[in-house]
């Protein structure tokens, strides 16, 4: 399952297998020095949470979101299960604005 990691000065969304090819994407990375915040939200299906459209990847509403939400200005990772708890990591730079995570796949160094 998803799970974000510290790599030297990386963070990397570590996917499974399964996930690569859910999300249609590999590892998602990005410098520590572009994390601007990390927030959470008891829910994660919310309009104030999910922008955009899911394009590529896996979707089944309140069940999974999985892959990249484009929207006008940016777009967000989702690696999302369920309808608990989410982490809500914001960049100022790179490919993702935000990673969306379930909370239960915390942040390790």
């Amino acid at each position: 399952m998803a799970r974000v990691i510290e790599l030297n000065s990386e963070l990397v969304l570590q996917l499974s297998a399964w996930e690569k090819i859910g999300g249609l994407h590999s590892n998602p990375k990005a410098d520590v020095d572009s994390l601007v915040s990390v927030t959470s939200s008891q829910n994660p299906w919310s309009k104030e949470v999910l922008k955009g459209v899911r394009a590529p990847g896996t979707g089944i509403p309140y069940v999974i979101l999985l892959g990249s939400m484009r929207y006008s200005g940016g777009k967000d990772f989702t690696a999302i299960y369920g309808k608990g708890p989410v982490d809500i990591y914001e960049f100022s730079s790179g490919e993702f604005k935000r990673w969306i995570v379930s909370q239960k796949y915390q942040l390790t160094k």
